[in-house]
C-alpha cells in the first residue's frame, strides 16, 4: 500500500477535487486566499455569508408613557371574557333554581303517600277549616253580646244610680243643693202658726220643690219629707217631726225659683194669708240653695214591693 492510501484510511487512492491542486494528501494549499477545504463539497453549493448586522438597541419604553398608546386587545380575548362572564351568570342562576326546587319539595311522606290518603287528608283539612271558621263566628258573636251586654248593664247601673240619687233626695236621706229660694217667716205667733207654714209647704212642692228643710231661730234644721207633719207647740213655736222650733222660720227649698216665687204669690195664697195676720214673707233668689239635713231612714212594717 503507499503512503497516499495509508493518509486517507481507506486503502483506496482517492480521486483529486476538481479546484483542488495535486499533492501530497493533507497538504493545504500554499495559496493566501485559498478556501478551507473542509468547506468545499462537491454535493451542496457554497452560499455567500450573509453580511454581519450590527446590533441596534431597542428604545426603551418611557416611565411616563400613557397605556393608551397600548395595542387593544384581540376581538376574539374579548368574545372569550363575555363568553366566560355569561357562563358563570348561568351557573349562579342554575344553583339559584337547584336550590329553589330543594326548598319547595313536597315532603317526603306526602310524597310517598297514596292518592287516596291524600284526598282524605285534604278533606280532613277543609272539615277542620269549616269548624274553626265556625269557632270564630261564634266568638265575634259572643263578643259582640257580651259588649251589647256590657253596654246595657252599664246604662242600667247608670240608670239605677240617678234613680237612687232621686229617691235619696226625696226621701230626704240624701242632701241635695241647687238653685231654688230661701223663704223667711217672721211675725206673731197667729201669722206664723203650723197650718200657715204647712200651706207653704204644699204650695211650694206642687211648684215642683224637689227638696226642702226648715229652720228655727235658733238654728235647728228639720228636713222635709211627704211624711213630714207640722204642729203648734204650747207656749208657742212649731213641732215638727217631733222638734221644737221657734220662729222666725226659713224654709229653704231647691226648684225653679220663679215657679216657686209665684206660687207664693197667687191671690188669696200663702203671702197673702200671713199679711193680713200681721206677719211678713220674704223670698231671696239664690243659684246654690243647701239643703244639707237629713231625714232617718223609715222603716217600712207593712208595705212590700210589687214584684
Amino acid at each position: 500500500m503507499s503512503e497516499e492510501h495509508r493518509e486517507t484510511g481507506t486503502g483506496w487512492p482517492q480521486p483529486a477535487e476538481p479546484g483542488r491542486p495535486s499533492g501530497p494528501a493533507g497538504e493545504p494549499d500554499p495559496r493566501p486566499d485559498a478556501p478551507d477545504p473542509d468547506e468545499l463539497s462537491p454535493l451542496a453549493p457554497v452560499e455567500p455569508a450573509a453580511p454581519e448586522q450590527e446590533d441596534v438597541p431597542e428604545p426603551a419604553e418611557e416611565p411616563g408613557a400613557s397605556a393608551a398608546g397600548a395595542r387593544p386587545a384581540p376581538a376574539s380575548r374579548r368574545l372569550t371574557s363575555a363568553g366566560a362572564m355569561i357562563a358563570v351568570l348561568l351557573a349562579l342562576l342554575g344553583f339559584t333554581l337547584v336550590v329553589q326546587l330543594k326548598t319547595t319539595s313536597t315532603d317526603p311522606t306526602l310524597a310517598a303517600t297514596r292518592e287516596e290518603d291524600l284526598v282524605r287528608i285534604s278533606s280532613d283539612l277543609d272539615s277542620r277549616e269549616r269548624r274553626l271558621r265556625q269557632d270564630i263566628e261564634a266568638l265575634e258573636e259572643s263578643q259582640r253580646q257580651l259588649r251589647s251586654g256590657e253596654q246595657g248593664r252599664q246604662a242600667a247601673l247608670e240608670e239605677a244610680t240617678r234613680r237612687a240619687d232621686e229617691l235619696g233626695i226625696l226621701a230626704g236621706t240624701l242632701p241635695a243643693v241647687g238653685p231654688g229660694l230661701s223663704v223667711r217667716f217672721e211675725g206673731p205667733q197667729k201669722a206664723i202658726e203650723a197650718e200657715r207654714i204647712l200651706d207653704a209647704v204644699q204650695e211650694l212642692r206642687g211648684a215642683g220643690a224637689e227638696a226642702m228643710q226648715i229652720a228655727g231661730a235658733d238654728g235647728t234644721a228639720v228636713r222635709i219629707i211627704a211624711s213630714t207633719y207640722f204642729v203648734d207647740a204650747p207656749g208657742g213655736g212649731l213641732v215638727v217631726d217631733g222638734r221644737r222650733l221657734s220662729g222666725p222660720y226659713v224654709i229653704s227649698v231647691i226648684g225653679d225659683p220663679a215657679t216657686l216665687r209665684t206660687a207664693l204669690n197667687i191671690p188669696g195664697g200663702v203671702v197673702a194669708s200671713v199679711e193680713e195676720a200681721g206677719g211678713n214673707v220674704t223670698p231671696v233668689d239664690s243659684e246654690a240653695v243647701e239643703v244639707s239635713q237629713l231625714h232617718a231612714p223609715i222603716k217600712l212594717e207593712h208595705a212590700r214591693p210589687v214584684s
